[in-house]
């Protein structure tokens, strides 16, 4: 391996973590989601994973296809560029969608009291009608959801920026060999990254119980994926 492919691998490593753990959209949307629908930490893993791969795929393949064919850098910075934007719109709306029905699901499951009355001794009893009571008899299927998929469509159709126009290309004037190595090594470099990112923060939030919160979960999910989404349009991050 030439020098330039040694520090243009050493550099797709640093960049990978950076671009990773600076971008929050990255992990905050599994940690939430993860908190609202109570995902196991496997099933968390499992998506995240997914998610990233998908997240690498489409830029990996352009980028690829631009080698292949010769196109212009510019011409692939400008439709990253509008996938990037897609995506960030995309997070936007999702967000907003599911933090409205979050809320939905936050004012039917307040607390509300019935007062009775046994052997001339009134009491009252407090409860909700759609929290803390299993249902056995519902079927599997009725638990999925569609959010997981709507998260992976959206990262598939995100870019990852730096990928093409600061790794691949130079990259590409070296050798074939080099451009896997350094593909292979960003790609790596960013799923592990979101793996850990999650697990860790995931662990972390176990313990954290906030009961005045619970029903607000969802609500609060949604607001984290819409803030993420946010932050990609507005502060470019």
């Amino acid at each position: 391996m030439s020098p330039e492919i040694t520090v243009l691998t050493l550099s797709a490593a640093a960049i990978a973590f950076v671009h990773t753990v600076l971008g929050p959209d990255h992990y905050l949307p599994f940690v939430a989601m993860a908190r609202a629908r109570q995902w196991t930490l496997r099933k968390t893993l499992r998506i995240t994973l997914w998610c990233g791969v998908g997240h690498l795929a489409g830029s990996v393949l352009l980028g690829l296809l631009g080698i292949a064919l010769g196109t212009q850098l510019a011409s692939l910075e400008w439709l990253e560029s509008m996938r990037g934007n897609l995506a960030a719109w995309l997070l936007i709306g999702f967000g907003l969608a599911y933090t409205a029905w979050g809320i939905r699901q936050a004012y039917r499951n307040r607390p509300h009291t019935h007062w009775h009355r046994h052997d001339g001794v009134s009491h009252r009893h407090v409860h909700t009608h759609h929290g803390g009571h299993a249902h056995p008899h519902v079927s599997p299927a009725a638990g999925r959801s569609v959010a997981p998929w709507m998260i992976f469509i959206i990262f598939v159709l995100g870019p990852c920026e730096p990928l093409i126009p600061l790794l691949m290309y130079p990259a590409a004037r070296e050798s074939t060999v080099g451009v896997l190595a350094v593909t292979a090594v960003f790609g790596m470099v960013t799923v592990l990254t979101m793996l850990v990112t999650v697990a860790l923060a995931v662990k972390g939030l176990e313990n954290i119980r906030l009961p005045a919160f619970e029903r607000y979960a969802h609500a609060l999910a949604g607001s984290t994926i819409l803030a993420c989404g946010l932050a990609i349009v507005f502060l470019g991050l």
